[in-house]
């Protein structure tokens, strides 16, 4: 019985010490990939979801060759950040701010922010780096970008893109994604200075009292097939976008979530240069002389 007893005993005690790094492993992994207190951005937790991963094909390869420089300005926490300038030819106060899908400040993104810059004329556009030179060419490494991007980081970066253009600029953003969410926020930290917001398949900001505060209608770009941004989550917007008493109009595609990305497998040409044309129309409108 002794031995029993004693075999017995050391099993569960071998058992014990089995399951126990097990459950200190589990509590240690982040939800959002921060490593540190850092408050996690408002598309972290999805970021980090497999599926809204699966939701964005790798894009193609694809290299930029235009006009544009990189650029360094200050930021309100004390460092420093990049951004993809191309200057109007003319003085000018007008600015847009062109804020980068969850791959971070590629070439696709500078490419479209020459395509603005050019059909824009007189405006200065640039193309903020929201991920500190970091850029992702796979679907899992642009999760973890994402996802451990702080909320406080990118309201400095932001922040400092805004100051950057000076007191006197009249701002206008668009976004894509990651940058759909980060396009309307800035339009909230653009104060007086917003004239205009485009936001494509980005998380909408769904607090009332938030929306309250904006000084500029927005267009919306969705696609119907979203299964990340659905068409329930832009209904909700376009209702507290209501309830703020502020403008929205939404352009509902019937296509999935990043069809305006060329280098994206998934890309949908005709619908992606609809919301082009009407994005740039919205643009002159509210960026006119």
């Amino acid at each position: 019985m002794k031995i029993i007893f004693i075999t017995g005993l050391s099993f569960f005690m071998s058992l014990f010490s089995y399951l126990t790094p097990v459950q200190e492993e589990q509590k240690t992994i982040p939800l959002c990939h921060n490593t540190d207190s850092a408050t996690p951005n408002d598309m972290a937790l999805m970021a980090a979801d497999p599926a809204f991963q699966n939701l964005h094909a790798n894009p193609l390869p694809f290299t930029y060759a235009g006009a544009g420089e990189m650029i360094k300005f200050s930021t309100p926490d004390g460092q420093s950040a990049n951004g993809f300038f191309l200057k109007s030819k003319k003085a000018s106060n007008k600015w847009l701010l062109v804020y980068q899908e969850w791959w971070g400040l590629n070439d696709n993104i500078k490419q479209q922010a020459e395509a603005f810059y050019n059909d824009l004329k007189d405006v200065n556009v640039l193309a903020v780096d929201m991920y500190d030179g970091k850029v992702a060419t796979e679907r899992a490494e642009a999760g973890k970008l994402m996802s451990s991007a702080s909320k406080e980081r990118l309201t400095s970066i932001q922040k400092g893109a805004i100051a950057y253009a000076g007191p006197k600029a009249e701002f206008a953003s668009v976004g894509w994604c990651f940058g759909g969410m980060l396009s309307l926020q800035s339009a909230l930290m653009e104060g007086q200075q917003a004239k205009g917001c485009v936001m494509y398949y980005g998380r909408p900001e769904q607090d009332v009292e938030k929306l309250k505060t904006l000084h500029t209608d927005v267009l919306g770009i969705f696609g119907s097939r979203d299964k990340g941004i659905t068409p329930e989550s832009v209904k909700q917007f376009e209702e507290n976008m209501q309830k703020a008493g502020k403008k929205v109009t939404v352009k509902m595609y019937d296509a999935d979530h990043g069809f305006a990305n060329p280098s994206n497998p998934i890309y949908d040409k005709e619908a992606a240069a609809d919301a082009y044309k009407l994005s740039l129309a919205y643009l002159k409108d509210k960026l006119k002389a």
